[in-house]
């Protein structure tokens, strides 16, 4: 008898957040036999931690934007490092795909004539946000699972995918265990589509959930793929900084986006001291324009709360770093002093932004309405991920495509806010369409014991290691792991720091190597734990290599001994594939150039 239990399917989809739903939607909808594959519950995916909205250029509350621009804004925003295709594809679709999910039942809020309401947020020209208060993607999530469940998939809930399965060059399933009792699972497929997220569990501060340990990553390297952009790991400038045991819970950028500042301990507004040249003309020079901006004055300039992430979170550091921050290590964000401006101003605060006022007045004993809070930089998202063909999302792998965060390209050096959203959705069906063709055209593989065995014996290794027998807990390992990132590849970088880093990430291998598991496989959270240590390490050495190779500053890279931009480094990405000798391979790889029409249209909207 067979130590696992197996299920055949014509695709199977390995998360369950947005980009996973969307895709096995799509696939299911075309025909094919579709698995989902969570690590965690149902409906508990980090996708519901998207607070601000989706970006689309749907124009319903400034008629001046298009595809166009939000093309122009992303490319930008990337330092024209991303896939032109893939942003080609999000800027022309994710109006569909938020009228799709609205007409799937969706319920964002409106404006004062019955069309979906948009919000400003850092980076976009233009208020772009399609929102539900401050709570979006728990209901991109609600409305994708009853919408899903009505198309026949198959839901195996709380199980870990700790390998792929190959036939010759294709990819043609996966095996993996459930976490409650431990039992194994092959799942044949004739293509998978990974959604898993990202890798902020490497890292010590970081708004991410448990499960994102870097599983989809570390899945696609092993199988052959290539990871690309693996430095660019971005630090949302705004988390929760107290009490400790909420540090680097996010607090949205809706906040800003509805007229939040930002002040120093001595109560300075400090972001209007530092704004890039390439973001001068479009930034308000005066309070009172970007409050006006705020609030829907189409001749006004945005304020400089709202310039990119990576730019707001490095000010917000050099802040902490001179001595002028707050009493906990952060910067106050304020949204309270809008009382001065607009009458009702705390009920308005309520309505725009419930979960904020709830989750500070539950977590921190803080009335947002009334005093500011305290945040600081928290790693919230990883731009770089499995290299996809533009149009299938197909990795390098045949079979095995990828989708959301777990995906490289459409990014490039920097997210702009909301974008990860209207991503899950385009490419999730991009996805998940081309999979079901794939499946169809080529048929399933064939499954190869030896693999399925290996794969397995892996896995039951932190058994055999007792601590007691000279083991170590997976907790200590990845508690190094993290203090490592966190203090050496983290918001500002150096080159000895990050040799330091990865030093440090090979004798944590090493370690890893005999990372004990006591007990049974029943109920094991450090069982788990020890499984999750691979992967971990897998992107932490991809992210610090990447880090080390690319030796300017960009988008979310800031190289403390190369401040300037390079124009050499303009020319290519970073892609990592493992070797024949399993060590990592980097490869600069150049930059595809835009097509003319698509050149013209960045210069249209400079």
């Amino acid at each position: 008898m067979d130590p696992f239990t197996t299920h055949e399917h014509e695709v199977l989809v390995i998360g369950a957040g947005g980009a996973g739903l969307r895709a096995a939607i799509e696939a299911s909808a075309l025909g094919c036999r579709t698995a989902v594959v969570c690590k965690s519950l149902l409906g508990k995916a980090h996708t519901v931690m998207a607070e601000g909205g989706v970006a689309a250029a749907l124009s319903n509350v400034d008629d001046r934007d298009s595809w166009k621009v939000h093309f122009a804004d992303t490319m930008r925003g990337g330092q024209y490092l991303n896939n032109w295709r893939m942003v080609e594809h999000h800027a022309r679709e994710a109006p569909a795909r938020v009228r799709e999910l609205e007409a799937w039942g969706a319920v964002f809020d409106r404006t004062p004539d019955g069309r979906i309401l948009q919000r400003n947020f850092g980076g976009h020209r233009y208020p772009r946000l399609a929102h539900v208060g401050d709570r979006t993607g728990l209901e991109m999530i609600r409305t994708l699972q009853d919408h899903g469940v009505h198309q026949g998939l198959d839901v195996f809930m709380e199980m870990t995918v700790i390998d792929l399965l190959r036939d010759g060059d294709r990819v043609v399933g996966a095996v993996g265990y459930d976490r409650e009792r431990g039992r194994f699972h092959v799942w044949r497929a004739g293509a998978v589509v990974l959604a898993t997220g990202g890798i902020g569990r490497a890292f010590r501060i970081t708004s991410n959930s448990w499960e994102y340990t870097g599983d989809g990553h570390a899945l696609a390297y092993r199988a052959g793929a290539e990871l690309v952009d693996m430095e660019f790991v971005q630090f949302h400038p705004t988390g929760m900084v107290w009490p400790p045991s909420v540090r680097g819970i996010l607090v949205t950028e809706g906040v800003r986006g509805e007229g939040g500042v930002l002040r120093n301990k001595d109560g300075r507004r400090f972001m209007f001291d530092d704004i890039p040249d390439n973001y001068k003309a479009q930034t308000a020079d005066s309070e009172d324009e970007g409050w006006r901006y705020t609030q829907g004055d189409k001749s006004a300039r945005r304020p400089p709360e709202l310039l990119t992430r990576d730019h707001v979170a490095r000010c917000i550091n050099r802040e902490v770093k001179a001595g002028r921050g707050t009493p906990h290590g952060g910067v106050y964000l304020d949204i309270a002093w809008i009382k001065a401006r607009i009458p009702d101003a705390e009920e308005h605060i309520r309505k725009k932004l419930p979960s904020m006022h709830h989750q500070f007045l539950q977590l921190a004993n803080l009335d947002i309405t009334r005093e500011p809070m305290e945040v600081g930089p928290t790693t919230h998202y990883v731009m770089g991920g499995v290299r996809v063909e533009g149009d299938t999302q197909m990795s390098t792998v045949p079979g095995l495509f990828a989708a959301g965060e777990v995906a490289g390209g459409l990014h490039g050096a920097n997210r702009l806010g909301g974008n990860s959203l209207s991503d899950l959705l385009v490419f999730g069906k991009r996805a998940g369409e081309h999979a079901a063709k794939f499946a169809r055209e080529r048929g399933a593989g064939a499954l190869d014991r030896a693999q399925v065995d290996s794969a397995i014996d892996a896995a039951l290794a932190p058994f055999d290691h007792g601590i007691e027998g000279g083991g170590e807990s997976p907790y200590a390992i990845q508690s190094d792991l993290q203090q490592i990132m966190q203090d050496y590849v983290g918001i500002v970088r150096l080159e000895d720091e990050m040799a330091r880093a990865l030093h440090g990430i090979g004798l944590l291998a090493k370690r890893a190597e005999h990372a004990a598991a006591v007990g049974h496989r029943e109920y094991n959270p450090g069982w788990h734990s020890a499984i999750d240590l691979r992967n971990l390490l897998t992107v932490a050495e991809a992210v610090t290599r990447c880090a080390m190779e690319r030796k300017e500053s960009r988008g979310a890279q800031f190289r403390e001994d190369y401040p300037g931009k390079s124009e050499e480094c303009s020319k290519f990405n970073l892609v990592v594939r493992r070797g024949a000798d399993g060590s990592m391979g980097l490869e600069r790889r150049p930059v595809a150039p835009l097509p003319e029409e698509l050149a013209a249209v960045v210069k249209e909207n400079a």
